[in-house]
C-alpha cells in the first residue's frame, strides 16, 4: 500500500474542499447562465467530439437516468443534439451544436478569468505545478476506477 491511512484521509478531505470552492466558484460565475457545473461538464465533455451517450455516462461515472436529465437540460437549451447511432439503434450519439460550442467557450473564459481573479496571490509555476499534480491525481483515479469496474463486471 503506497498511502498512509491517514495521508488516504487527508486527501480526500483536501479533494471535497477543493470541489465545495470550484463549485462556489462555479456558481458564482454561471448566475443567470442556468446551467450548473455538472452540466457544464457533461457539456465540456460532449463539445470533445461526438459520442454515445453510455460511454458519456461511463466517463462521467454517473447513470444512463442522471446522464439523460442532463442531456435533456441542455437539448432544451439547444446547446446539445441527440440522434440515433446509425450502427446500433438503440443507442444515441451526443453532439455538441454550434451555438452550445459558443456558450462553452465563452462560459469557460468567464471561469478562468474568475479563478484567474481568485489566485492573484499565485505565480505561474504554483499554478502550473499543482495542475500537473491534480491531472496525475485524476489519471490515477481513473485508471483505479476502470480496473475496479472491469474486474468487477
Amino acid at each position: 500500500m503506497a498511502l498512509a491511512p491517514e495521508t488516504a484521509a487527508d486527501l480526500v478531505y483536501e479533494i471535497f474542499d477543493l470541489q465545495r470552492a470550484v463549485r462556489c466558484i462555479a456558481a458564482f460565475t454561471s448566475r443567470g447562465e442556468g446551467m450548473g457545473a455538472a452540466q457544464h461538464f457533461v457539456l465540456r465533455l460532449v463539445g470533445e467530439g461526438e459520442c454515445r451517450a453510455a460511454v458519456l455516462a461511463a466517463r462521467l461515472g454517473i447513470g444512463a437516468p442522471v446522464l439523460s436529465r442532463h442531456i435533456a437540460d441542455l437539448e432544451e437549451q439547444s446547446l446539445v443534439v441527440r440522434r440515433k447511432d446509425p450502427g446500433d439503434g438503440r443507442a444515441q450519439l451526443v453532439a455538441i451544436t454550434p451555438w452550445g460550442l459558443e456558450r462553452l467557450r465563452r462560459l469557460e473564459a468567464e471561469r478562468s478569468a474568475a479563478f484567474q481573479e481568485h489566485l492573484w496571490d499565485w505565480n505561474e509555476e504554483d499554478a502550473r505545478s499543482a495542475a500537473k499534480t491534480l491531472h496525475q491525481l485524476t489519471q490515477s483515479l481513473v485508471k483505479s476506477a476502470v480496473q475496479a469496474r472491469s474486474t468487477t463486471s
